[in-house]
């Protein structure tokens, strides 16, 4: 695989992060790195004309794709302490994402075959899939003109969201949560009766079954025989069969879809639930690609800006300051103040000037001062809860005014 090192600043950026930082903040953090190199690519910098040249475009996709397997071996082990192996250019995209997971040290080291092909299959089927919500978020963000590093990143936070790339997660806690064949019956009239929400049934495009859950059934049941068989597994064939037969799942053309074996494949797999978006990312990101070199040849194309139709009051009088009724109860301005943020405040400047605490929770000068401010209340750049290690230098400057 060519294009896959990452550079050396966008490590250290990475390694930067928390050990515990979740897999998917650290690609984002990695892609957002990566928008800063390649300056000869960058519309902010060279012209909104750039990406007018195929090979301007072509260059920045295999980097980009060359590059999401090494931001996720990172990402996964940041997670574990431990250091990835450098990309392998001999071997093909998923052989070349196992290796460096697995090799460590040892240059000689080969992940079995069959368990890089169960991975490629795997991410072939999540490389593109119609107008999602990250897909949209990739051609909003290029309808800007921004450099595709920039669009990509934004489309991955977009599936960072559990509503969108977490459903395969949540079928296995669901699975977890039936535990055996016996139990599926009961779950079904749980579900039935609005009282259990049944994951990685239905899909808004496909009305009958997902021909993707049909090839990952198949993949699931050969890593298993790889490395051993989920117990899960039978329990996700069996609901599956219990619900098919079920008129009031085959009337509302609840299928299963590509999330329900997903899961377990990963799982299998030994990566963790909270990598399992990453595995998502990592092939979607050619379907990004794909819409975002689309855009640049549509000859219609301009900035996304979606219509919204005003439904609230027409005319109204507009009232003084003084008289406007209190915030509303989702007001900011409120925040409780933390203690470190309290334990602060109290203490004294290097002038020997002191603060006292206000009755009203904000903070008032002590007697040094020439001119004491008047009684302040914490608004909300100050009220939200800082905690040790936050820059508070705006409330130094506050305070100190006369």
């Amino acid at each position: 695989m060519r294009h896959s090192a990452l550079p050396v600043p966008v490590i250290a950026a990475i390694e930067a992060l928390p050990h515990d930082a979740h897999p998917m903040g650290v690609i984002l953090a990695g892609l957002n790195a990566l928008s800063t190199f390649h300056p000869e690519q960058n519309p902010a910098l060279q012209g909104g004309g750039i990406y007018r040249s195929h090979d301007v475009q072509d260059k920045q996709i295999v980097r980009i794709i060359g590059k999401m397997t090494t931001l996720a071996a990172h990402a996964y082990h940041r997670n574990t302490g431990r250091t990835p192996a450098h990309p392998n250019q001999t071997m093909g995209y998923a052989e070349n994402f196992l290796y460096m997971l697995d090799a460590g040290l040892d240059p000689n080291h080969r992940p079995n075959p069959r368990l890089a092909k169960a991975l490629d299959v795997m991410f072939l089927l999540h490389a593109e899939h119609e107008m999602n919500c990250s897909t949209a978020a990739a051609r909003h963000l290029a309808s800007s003109g921004v450099d595709v590093y920039s669009a990509v990143a934004g489309a991955v936070g977009a599936l960072y969201g559990p509503l969108h790339g977490g459903a395969n997660e949540a079928v296995l806690k669901m699975l977890a949560r039936i535990g055996n064949k016996e139990a599926i019956p009961a779950f079904l009239k749980r579900v039935k009766d609005k009282k259990e929400k049944m994951f990685g049934f239905g899909h808004r495009v496909y009305k009958n079954f997902d021909p993707r859950a049909n090839v990952i059934r198949e993949v699931a049941e050969e890593v298993f025989r790889l490395v051993g068989r989920d117990p899960l597994i039978d329990v996700a064939v069996e609901l599956e069969k219990a619900a098919r037969q079920d008129e009031y799942f085959v009337q509302r053309k609840l299928y299963p879809n590509v999330d329900f074996y997903s899961g377990l494949v990963y799982r299998a797999l030994g990566f963790p639930p909270e990598f399992f978006t990453v595995l998502f990312a990592v092939p979607r990101a050619a379907g990004y690609l794909a819409h975002w070199r689309e855009s640049l040849t549509d000859p219609d194309a301009k900035i996304a800006r979606p219509q919204q139709v005003y439904q609230g009051e027409w005319l109204r009088a507009y009232p003084a300051l003084a008289a406007r009724p209190p915030a509303s109860s989702d007001s900011m301005w409120h925040v409780q103040v933390s203690n470190a943020s309290r334990r602060r405040l109290a203490g004294g400047s290097s002038s020997g000037k002191e603060f006292r605490p206000s009755s009203g929770g904000g903070v008032t000068g002590g007697k040094s001062f020439a001119h004491p401010p008047r009684d302040v209340g914490l608004g909300p750049a100050f009220s939200s809860g800082v905690v040790p290690g936050d820059a508070t230098g705006g409330v130094d400057k506050l305070f100190h005014a006369r």
